[in-house]
């Protein structure tokens, strides 16, 4: 047996389904080994889009998504998706290729330190440089993607060391993964206290809520104190939105209503919560108190001022606190009329008219069509802002936002993945123009394996977000224009669905076609970003207000 043969026993033993990537001649004797297994190899038109789909095959699942390249510039090229995954706290393992033993001593062609360069960017990153060791690091990538807080890990397989006989086996798995800490009683307990004393204590959810499943806790508790709860981007439907004690999202970067709650706010209660993903100095200026509950210790950061940590396991470990906790009746006055406020501007979303259309009226029609178990994926740029702060998700990981990296063209490449994981619901990729043309040749790997995704581009013909900020910080843009393609013909061409819409009205019915299409659609509409501006004002003119 071959080490490339072991290779795909291993994999198969750790129970992959997938291996998304870009075959290379360096990764010939594993693709061979690959043709006779129960695996399937989805053939990709990027590595950095296999990067993003086994990073969204990590993030739904909870087991590591898989992805390959070659050596050289398909390794590179791989890079970005694969430090995406690592910041979302997405398992996933980077298979590379590598040049031959007996060339990596000196300059040759297309051969870089591929573990020196994935090791910034990964849990571990190894290199297999003896047939004998083939079994132990890929279970030790597996297991390492996966224990709490998952990410990335990285596999470098030289090309001779691939095709070397081997006589080994797969090493099972001997124990299971689930992060089983409890706090001490003494934490618990100061945690009460702390709580206890807050007279207007705030809750903020992030990413780890839903990827520990602890939204149902969450819930307990912040119905037990009364406390408002609000999310970040990537923890947005831990609560549904239109819960009496949902704030909805904080993550504008500026003034807006719950920097304002923060500040008012005596206390903080993160509940898996990422630096990663805003940063404190944007929402705490004030250094208010911070209660870390959290699967490990806080990161130190001069405004995340920690009273009080609960680590471990978030279900068991909230539970257990809200059995230390004395009560509440009703939720601070302040926060309700600021709730009602917050919610006012949500409901009238749909009464937006004009054309191009504007933000507000497109997440509202789409809302509007889609159940709450459908997802939305979320690109990055001036509509992840729009989207992340108002759109209404009801159930966690239904609008699944990149906002570690945050790199822009994740979203088409995570849809395929997310309509893989889950056939049954609707997906819908949310993007930029920009963004799109990133990753946009994945849509012929949509086509090929005949997955029906939506793909709603916002078409304003340039970089809104750098432009949003220009705007903002200099009162004039610059170098964010550029020309677009006929997206329709585009889409045909690929054998998808185009359409455009030409006025406001057409966009629900032709998202209701594209709801029941049998194939991946593309829905060309543009957008009037000048409404980023007055949204900077509206939120100024809060911010003194409150």
């Amino acid at each position: 047996m071959k080490v490339a043969e072991l290779f795909v026993r291993c994999l198969e033993n750790e129970g992959v389904e997938y291996i998304f990537g870009v075959p290379g001649e360096e990764t010939l004797d594993l693709m061979e080994a690959l043709k006779d297994s129960k695996i399937e190899f989805i053939v990709t038109r990027h590595e950095t889009g296999a990067a993003f789909m086994a990073g969204m095959m990590g993030r739904l699942t909870g087991k590591p998504g898989v992805c390959l390249s070659t050596l050289g510039p398909g390794a590179t090229n791989m890079l970005t998706g694969v430090a995406d995954a690592n910041m979302n706290r997405a398992p996933i393992v980077a298979i590379t290729a590598q040049a031959g033993m007996n060339r990596q001593h000196k300059e040759s062609h297309q051969a870089y330190d591929l573990v020196s360069l994935y090791r910034p960017v990964t849990k571990w990153s190894a290199s297999i440089r003896t047939p004998e060791t083939t079994g132990e690091i890929i279970h030790k990538a597996f297991q390492l993607a996966t224990t709490e807080k998952p990410g990335a890990t990285h596999i470098e397989l030289p090309e001779d060391i691939a095709r070397l006989p081997v006589d080994g086996q797969p090493i099972q798995s001997s124990h299971p993964n689930k992060l089983q800490i409890e706090a001490t009683d003494q934490s618990i307990q100061h945690a009460a206290e702390l709580i206890n004393h807050a007279k207007q204590p705030i809750i903020l959810c992030g990413n780890g809520v839903a990827r520990n499943k602890a939204e149902q806790q969450v819930l307990q508790l912040a119905e037990h104190i009364q406390t408002p709860v609000t999310e970040t981007f990537m923890g947005k439907g831990t609560l549904p939105s239109n819960h009496p004690l949902a704030m909805l999202t904080t993550g504008f970067p500026g003034k807006d209503y719950i920097q304002v709650a923060f500040a008012k706010a005596d206390l903080i209660i993160t509940i898996g919560f990422d630096m990663f993903e805003y940063r404190p100095d944007r929402w705490n200026a004030q250094r208010t108190p911070i209660l870390h509950i959290d699967s490990l210790e806080a990161e130190i950061d001069a405004h995340y001022p920690v009273r009080g940590e609960v680590v471990g396991d978030l279900q068991e470990n909230i539970k257990r606190l809200i059995h230390a906790l004395t009560p509440r009746e009703q939720m601070d006055e302040w926060y309700q009329e600021l709730r009602t406020r917050m919610r006012e501007e949500i409901i009238s979303m749909g009464e937006e008219e004009g054309y191009p259309l504007k933000p507000q009226r497109i997440m509202a029609d789409l809302k509007s069509v889609l159940a709450h178990e459908d997802l939305i994926l979320s690109d990055v740029g001036a509509h992840k802002i729009w989207m992340g702060r108002m759109y209404p998700a009801d159930l966690p990981n239904t609008c699944l936002i990149s906002n570690g990296l945050a790199s822009m063209g994740y979203a088409l490449p995570s849809a395929i993945a997310a309509k893989m994981v889950h056939p049954e619901r609707n997906v819908v990729a949310v993007v930029g123009d920009g963004s799109f043309l990133m990753t946009g040749m994945e849509l012929e790997t949509a086509v090929r394996h005949q997955l029906p995704i939506i793909i709603l581009i916002w078409r304003d013909d340039g970089y809104g977000l750098i432009q949003w900020k220009q705007l903002s910080q200099f009162q004039h843009s610059a170098y964010i224009k550029f020309g677009n393609p006929d997206f329709v013909s585009l889409a045909e061409s690929f054998g998808a669905l185009g359409y455009r819409v030409n006025q406001t009205n057409e966009l629900v019915p032709i998202l209701q076609k594209a709801l029941t299409a049998k194939q991946p659609v593309i829905i060309d509409c543009p957008v009037d970003y000048t409404e980023n501006m007055d949204l900077t004002k509206r939120l100024q003119a809060i911010a003194q207000e409150l």
